[in-house]
């Protein structure tokens, strides 16, 4: 497929499958906080259930990019279309078999949470194929061309959360919420099942597989192995043998292990550290993702307080700020040209960490200035970064390209989510311990300005952090007068807590602060190197281009 003359079939099919990701982000999103209620989870907990949909994308990205070029674009195509369909089947089974918590809620979490991990594979198949797809058809133009084919990720944020928001008006049952997906699932299926795929550009340079493992070598592979050996700690973690006594941690040592023999395996077969500069640019990935990815999936449930004040819709702020990256993706080209990618990514940093700050005490019209400011922050991030990865490591292929979005992934799964569900309880503890109301009330419930109901937690027995014990809550609530006293407590301790959260995005500037500070040295390095400098493939070999 010359870049000359383009499958527009192809593309938009492309373009309508990644739209479908978006639907099956953004309608779990809106449901964690109703999730949360219905089977007893704290924030922490959310934040791994919404994880759960999120890091198996990087398994399947990378493992299909190990031998999508052996399958065929199609069959990957097919293979998640076919995960949209078992994910649909198994969430909706949920909401009947648990009924609102009065039937059996905890097989009803097991489907949503395994249901979870499938429709995050599928997530991950979809950008398998599309992002080498369109490198391959648009050779020359990579970073412009990813960043319209990603225009349909926020694209989908808009129309599946104005969906969302108008079927809670509508009162429906949650389950009808997920099932917005099948309909797009269904039309990018038809689009594509009878369009040829083109052979990826590695592939046709003639590029050995053995060199396109070589450009992730160990390196990629360590980064990519830890994170997901850390997702096995928490999926499978080491049974409790008695109340009281930690256990020796048989399960944790087993993946460690496992995944240490992985990467030294992988070191071995590709005999390559890997491409630096891919290395470096997966680290960044992890603030990345959880910039943009961490923000969306947590911001209605951030907002909620703030937006029930001023009488809006909490997702209309992620839905005004997709709206947003959808118009502004389609004229990236320009703006690269203008810039080079290494500059849009130092100017998009500097804007996340404003509009995010903005964000954390910003209150009516102000919020959505605010997050004016934080979607021209995080619009050309995640395109841009798999645009330089493929105009700088073309000799990498669908995998150079994959691995990327798949560590982002990984990260925001792992420890991005559960990090941000940390930082709420953070805020809401402390938000109780400083109401002077509370304490009044209830004088119990704070101690010597501590609460007396917290347990303690931690996120992959690393992270330690304090949540609200709400069972021990509730009993200090009851002890602490008449059933009306306890709805004015439980009434003040929830509104309390949904004003909090708000501020927890504050906390989360230091990511965007650590990628501008990569940004910056990448800045350097190229200069040193005489500027930002397309690598395309000849016959094989590399050659270069000026920006």
């Amino acid at each position: 497929m010359s870049e000359t003359e383009p499958n527009k079939k192809l593309f938009w099919g492309c373009f309508l499958a990644l739209i479908c990701t978006a639907f099956a982000f953004i309608s779990r999103m809106f449901l964690i906080g109703e999730w949360e209620k219905e089977f007893g989870l704290t924030t922490v907990q959310s934040g791994e259930l919404a994880g759960m949909g999120i890091w198996p994308f990087a398994i399947s990205i990378i493992a299909f990019s190990l031998f999508i070029d052996k399958i065929g674009y199609k069959t990957a195509m097919v293979c998640s279309f076919l995960g949209y369909l078992v994910w649909s089947v198994m969430a909706v089974a949920a909401f009947f078999i648990s009924d609102g918590g009065n039937g059996d809620p905890a097989t009803g979490y097991r489907l949503l949470y395994w249901g979870s991990l499938i429709l995050g594979l599928s997530n991950g198949t979809v950008e398998a194929y599309i992002n080498p797809v369109v490198a391959t058809m648009f050779s020359k133009d990579k970073t412009k061309w990813l960043n319209i084919l990603h225009a349909g990720w926020p694209g989908g944020l808009v129309i599946a959360g104005l969906l969302t928001i108008m079927l809670s008006t509508m009162e429906v049952d949650w389950w009808i919420k997920i099932a917005i997906i099948i309909p797009p699932a269904i039309i990018f299926f038809v689009m594509l099942i009878g369009v040829e795929f083109p052979a990826q550009e590695r592939v046709a340079s003639g590029v050995s597989y053995r060199e396109m493992l070589a450009e992730f070598g160990f390196l990629g592979a360590a980064i990519a192995i830890f994170l997901v050996v850390l997702q096995m700690f928490n999926s499978f973690p080491t049974a409790m043998v008695e109340a009281g006594v930690k256990p020796f941690p048989i399960n944790e040592i087993i993946f460690a292990v496992i995944g240490t023999v992985a990467a030294i395996g992988f070191g071995l077969y590709t005999k390559a550290l890997g491409n630096p500069l891919l290395f470096f640019l997966a680290l960044i990935m992890v603030p990345l993702a959880t910039t943009e990815i961490g923000t969306d999936g947590w911001i209605e449930e951030i907002m909620k307080g703030i937006a029930k004040n001023n009488g809006f819709d909490a997702g209309l702020v992620l839905v005004y700020t997709s709206l947003i990256m959808m118009v502004l993706r389609f004229f990236a080209g320009p703006i690269v040209h203008r810039i080079s990618p290494i500059g849009l990514l130092i100017v998009s940093s500097l804007l996340a960490i404003v509009g995010l700050y903005w964000l954390s005490f910003s209150s009516g019209l102000m919020v959505f200035a605010a997050a004016t400011i934080y979607a021209f922050g995080k619009t050309f991030f995640w395109p841009t970064m798999l645009g330089v990865a493929g105009e700088q490591t073309p000799k990498g292929g669908a995998l150079t390209l994959n691995a990327l979005g798949g560590i982002g992934m990984l990260g925001v799964g792992v420890i991005g989510f559960p990090y941000i569900g940390m930082l709420q309880s953070d805020k809401a503890i402390e938000a109780i311990e400083t109401s002077d109301e509370i304490g009044q009330m209830a004088p119990s419930i704070i101690a010597d300005g501590k609460m007396a109901a917290l347990k303690k937690g931690n996120i992959y027995n690393v992270i330690e952090y304090d949540a609200i014990d709400d069972m021990k809550l509730s009993k200090l609530v009851m002890a602490a007068g008449d059933k009306k006293k306890q709805m004015e407590i439980t009434a003040k301790i929830g509104e309390v807590k949904e004003a909090s959260t708000q501020g927890a995005l504050a906390n989360m500037c230091i990511f965007p602060a650590i990628m501008l500070v990569g940004y910056i040295g990448l800045a350097v390095y190229f200069a040193s190197r005489g500027g930002y400098k397309v690598q395309s493939l000849e016959d094989g070999e590399l050659a270069e281009s000026g920006h």
